[in-house]
């Protein structure tokens, strides 16, 4: 049993971490900045924030395929909907997972590949969380409803769109250095 408050803790934490890597992502790729803190600085966050997500992420895996409360297998973490205990919850999150090591694996080779090809890939991100805030209403649902869990995963959701929001009204700072200087009468 605890294996299994384990594997549900840390699948809680693990999208806490990636809801701040998403918003963190979302506000800084080029259009929302802060004069407190430098680019570097909030480039470094993410990137270690996002570490520590697949962290937790991998905790919570091994502890739901080590938990003998339900029959989960290595196959079932990587191939999506084959699981025989919620196939398609389980199947969600493996699709998720997938996703994301597709965008951490192009992260680790950035500085091989061509950025464009980079940045491709990495848009997947804006793919990956929402499936994995599914899989994680499914899996509360699955587990019996636990009106706490649905509480977080929708401040998850409202704290995504939010920054989604605020991106889509900002506008980037290149805009405004590239203005021409308004004509000042005489």
């Amino acid at each position: 049993m605890t294996l299994w408050y384990v594997s549900r803790a840390t699948g809680l934490v693990a999208l806490v971490l990636f809801t701040a890597t998403m918003v963190l992502g979302t506000l800084t790729s080029g259009r929302v900045q802060s004069p407190a803190w430098a680019r570097f600085a909030v480039a470094e966050l993410h990137r270690n924030l996002s570490l520590l997500s697949v962290a937790f992420l991998t905790v919570h895996i091994a502890t739901a395929v080590l938990d003998s409360y339900v029959s989960l297998r290595w196959v079932d973490v990587v191939v999506p909907f084959v699981s025989s205990y919620q196939p398609f919850w389980l199947g969600l999150g493996t699709l998720a997972l997938d996703v994301l090591l597709a965008v951490l694996i192009t992260s680790l080779l950035r500085t091989r590949m061509p950025l464009r090809a980079w940045r491709a890939v990495h848009w997947l991100s804006y793919l990956c969380w929402p499936i994995a805030v599914v899989h994680g209403f499914g899996m509360a649902e699955a587990d019996g409803n636990r009106a706490w869990v649905l509480t977080l995963d929708s401040l998850c959701v409202l704290a995504v769109v939010i920054a989604v929001a605020c991106r889509a009204f900002a506008t980037h700072p290149d805009t405004e250095a590239r203005k021409p200087a308004p004509i000042r009468a005489r």
